[in-house]
């Protein structure tokens, strides 16, 4: 039977279905082979050498397709349809041919197919061809980049800015996206200004809204009323005048559907509607492709197979009646800077499969489904048909002018199915407006009596009820009579913050990203605290400013949005085989490399020194008294500058250290902007203690007396997430200073329950083992069975801090100490007493031996001896100095002491630096 091998189980299970008997189905489980995380992967010495490493737990997936091919050796590639898939496909013919389980005259065949259906699937195998090495190209150039950049320039920033995790060619990229939108809002300066409305009535006694657009003879611009007294002027003009209709017209308005779904929209999409952030609706299209639901997720076109399209307009004539069927199938063209290989759109397999027939179960599947059918029927559906009528209304004297608009849906057309949501806060006006002619005299609402729509106008103004500007001084009375006439304040808004959705739209504009890299990249630079999400929006951490501005100093042009989106072309370009990879290499690795040189010598105070100049308008704003922005508000004499800690965060120092310890986070710009003052709010006191709350370089804080040479460090305690400093009363502070909380004895072996709040937020603690709680209040309030049944549920997850599990028991070492393989960050190794021995890569853990173990960790040792173990009883002095030996050896090895200096890349950046273009 031919050996079929796709990337996920669940996909083998269901190509299988469709395959029978007749094939064996397995699963590569994503990519086989990758480069390991150290020094030399890629050699640029050496035409960009690309050395790779089988992933351990890859290892056993491998080694079942080489099994398989033994009995019928014939091999079908059917991995996804991009330049992932295909560079999965390679990386399995390249590793099997490794290990001679493929011979060069075995038959290897590539299939493709955007949709998991029979049809899609027994087509592809009808149709086979050859692995795109063009695809591949470009696959290999891309890996090659994102190593280069990762491996390299993440050691810079560990060196020369401490807590910095990574850095990555696009990630760091969409990391200055969000930095830049955020400085932009702290800059703006908001504007006031003021709009007038009025609720008028036509002689038949209906009444409708109008604003006033023209004021003494003259057209108003935003801000021609921008204060109080302005408003009041017009307000008074407007009420005082006898208005009527100037003008009607009305004008026929067609909309046409938005077009099907490709990976960026549909993330958009599924973010304003659903609040899904990338990755969530990726994993919920990845699992409705594999089910077979609907087509390939990841891709940039918005193209349909013309069988989709028939089936799509049959789909709509049934479920909603011929009129809804446009007389022309619509064809959408891609639109994207750089479209990737050319994909179909994300749709249904099923046109006629309707959300509701499916019963999915997982929720986020079923809303996404729905999502995808109702877009896609849309997009062959009928325009919808409306009339939009604007009324202009003048005073007798023509000093005096307003206009009032409305829209009526004629035919709804796509709208009965589907409306695509927006970003803004736009929203166009849907109200019918009452029949009016020209010339006809119109009336202020005698009872005032303003409809929902002035109401909600109101509501969204920014002026409170007894702010408003009305025909009295006295606001609530005119609320209450219910003003004909009412000045509405306002303010200009800043720049709204990115959600996933508006950054992934963002990226597309600008050409930086793929459809399959969207969701990692977002992911990315949230794990790597360089962004939080709040309400939806991604905020920048103080350490993802720092690296932002460290980015654009030392290394501006590899975050410039032109370069990388050029970059990005030129990598499609390669796929198109316009390009020779290796060149495109050699042009990006000859300048980078150069600014890595320049920055070796770079200290990390001049490095602070730089941002802290860079950042200066957003860490010192001009103070209210007129003092030195940058004067110490704690002693009044020292000057503020920017400081790094161990743990990596970042916050504003004095230079009267040790003497004045005043420190204030990056994220205040302003000393007195949590409300704190510098020496702390006194809460009251407790057995004689003083209570403060107090704000420091990691925010507010609670503290228990004061520092003193006996007690250089009092009693404190952060305050947990939800909690202000303005709801912090003594009660609370004490609450938090009391803990961890005990809650008792375990009733199975007496040791004490206690409660507390950590780093990731409040637990419950039997030992070793931890349980979240979900809300700060439950610390102070949670009881012995609530406790022991979530240390219970923990227990049953496999929760607690447990050693990992060998990957295989070898025996005991001469010297005693068990011998084993385990796995590790960077691959297998032998572990005995303290000594770690990392396994050479032709040496498969389930295959090494013990005697080969005891070589390895001799020779980590550093000793032509064996290595010796712990004495069990007093030995001799050569003993003593082998363990000696031993035990150093091994020391300097975990702490990095003893090594041999390295280079900048010589150490390994996290995983996901190296792959997130």
């Amino acid at each position: 039977m031919p050996v079929v091998v796709v990337e996920s189980p669940a996909k083998a299970k269901t190509i299988n279905k469709y395959l029978g008997d007749n094939y064996t189905v397995l699963a590569s489980y994503g990519h086989v082979r990758d480069l390991p995380p150290k020094d030399g992967s890629v050699d640029t010495e050496h035409g960009f050498d690309m050395k790779w490493e089988v992933a351990a737990d890859s290892r056993k997936h491998l080694r079942a397709i080489a099994d398989a091919l033994k009995t019928d050796p014939e091999l079908i590639l059917a991995t996804d349809p991009d330049r992932e898939g295909e560079a999965i496909s390679w990386h399995l013919t390249e590793a099997l041919f490794k290990s001679k389980a493929l011979k060069k005259d075995t038959p290897v065949r590539r299939v493709v197919f955007n949709a998991i259906t029979k049809a899609a699937v027994t087509d592809a195998m009808a149709n086979p061809r050859d692995v795109d090495m063009e695809l591949v190209r470009a696959y290999l150039a891309r890996r090659a980049l994102d190593y280069l950049v990762g491996f390299n320039l993440s050691p810079v920033l560990w060196r020369k800015l401490p807590g910095a995790k990574s850095a990555g060619r696009v990630q760091s990229v969409c990391l200055r996206l969000i930095v830049e939108r955020e400085m932009e809002i702290e800059a703006f300066r908001p504007q006031e200004y003021w709009s007038v409305a009025a609720m008028l009535r036509t002689p038949r006694g209906q009444e409708f809204e109008a604003r006033l657009t023209n004021l003494s003879g003259k057209r108003l611009d935003r801000f021609d009323l921008n204060t109080a007294a302005q408003a009041e002027m017009a307000v008074q003009a407007v009420s005082s005048r006898d208005l009527a209709v100037a003008g009607v017209e009305a004008k026929p308005v067609s909309r046409n559907p938005a077009p099907p779904f490709m990976t960026s929209t549909l993330q958009q999409e599924a973010s304003r509607k659903f609040g899904m952030g990338a990755k969530q609706a990726m994993s919920a299209a990845q699992r409705l492709y594999e089910a077979g639901h609907i087509t390939y997720m990841r891709t940039d076109g918005i193209d349909m197979a013309p069988e989709a399209v028939t089936a799509a307009r049959k789909a709509v004539g049934e479920f909603f009646g011929a009129e809804y069927v446009p007389e022309k199938p619509r064809i959408y063209k891609n639109k994207a800077k750089n479209a990737q290989e050319a994909h179909e759109c994300i749709r249904p397999t099923d046109m006629f499969a309707r959300p509701e027939s499916l019963r999915l179960v997982d929720a986020d599947q079923r809303r996404l489904y729905e999502l995808i059918w109702k877009r896609t029927i849309a997009c062959q559906m009928a325009g919808a048909r409306m009339e939009r009528t604007t009324v202009d209304i003048t005073s007798r004297d023509g000093e005096v002018g307003l206009r009032a608009t409305g829209q009526v849906v004629l035919f709804d057309g796509f709208l009965r199915v589907y409306e695509e949501g927006r970003d803004d806060d736009g929203d166009e006006d849907g109200k019918r407006l009452p029949q009016m002619t020209e010339g006809e005299a119109l009336a202020l609402s005698p009872e005032g009596g303003y409809g929902p729509a002035f109401a909600r106008a109101v509501a969204d103004s920014e002026t409170a009820p007894q702010e408003a500007v009305g025909l009295t001084r006295h606001p609530a009375a005119v609320m209450a009579a219910g003003a004909a006439v009412l000045g509405l304040q306002h303010h200009t808004q800043p720049p709204a913050r990115y959600t996933e959705a508006t950054l992934v739209k963002k990226m597309e504009e600008i050409g930086i990203g793929r459809p399959s890299t969207y969701a990692s990249i977002v992911t990315t630079i949230q794990d790597r605290g360089y962004v939080r999400k709040d309400k939806n929006r991604l905020i920048p951490e103080d350490k993802g400013r720092l690296v932002t501005i460290f980015l654009l100093t030392y290394f501006n042009r590899y975050v410039g949005y032109d370069f990388t989106a050029d970059l990005e072309s030129q990598l499609d370009h390669i796929s198109a085989g316009g390009r020779d990879w290796k060149e495109v290499l050699e042009w990006f690795w000859r300048d980078f490399s150069a600014h890595l040189a320049e920055t070796a010598d770079l200290r990390i105070t001049e490095v602070l020194e730089t941002i802290d100049e860079a950042l200066a308008p957003h860490l010192y704003p001009p103070r209210e008294d007129g003092k030195d922005a940058r004067l110490c508000p704690g002693c009044d004499k020292g000057r503020l500058s920017l400081r790094t800690a161990r743990s990596g965060g970042a916050f504003l120092g004095c230079s009267n250290y040790p003497e004045c310890r005043y420190t204030r986070p990056l994220s205040a710009p302003s000393g007195e902007g949590s409300g704190i003052p510098p020496e702390g709010m006194l809460l009251g006191h407790d057995d004689g203690d003083a209570i403060t709350l107090r704000t420091g370089r990691f925010g507010p804080y609670v503290q228990r007396g004061e520092a003193t040479e006996e007690v250089p460090k009092p009693p404190r305690s952060s305050l947990p997430k939800g909690w202000t400093p303005e709801t912090t009363d003594l009660a609370r502070a004490l609450m938090l200073l009391s803990l961890p909380r005990p809650i008792g004895p375990h009733p199975e072996d007496g040791e004490t329950v206690e409660a507390g709040i950590g780093r990731y937020g409040p637990f419950i603690r039997h030992g070793k083992r931890y349980a979240n709680l979900s809300e700060v209040d439950e610390v102070f309030t949670v009881g012995m069975n609530r406790a022991v049944e979530l240390l219970a549920q923990k227990a049953a997850r496999g929760g607690g801090r447990t050693a990992a599990a060998p990957l295989k028991e070898l025996g005991e070492h001469p010297d005693g100490g068990p011998v084993s393989v385990m796995s590790g960050r960077y691959g297998p190794y032998v572990k005995w007493a303290k000594i770690n021995a990392t396994l050479p890569k032709d040496m498969p853990p389930e295959e090494i031996t013990l005697e080969q173990a005891l070589e390895l960790i001799v020779a980590k040792a550093g000793k032509t001896a064996k290595a010796k173990a712990p004495a069990k009883k007093p030995a001799a002095a050569k003993k003593t100095a082998t363990k000696t030996a031993t035990r150093t050896t091994a020391k300097k090895s975990a702490t990095g002491k003893a090594a041999p200096k390295k280079t900048a890349a010589a150490k390994p950046p996290p995983k996901a630096a190296a792959g997130d273009g």
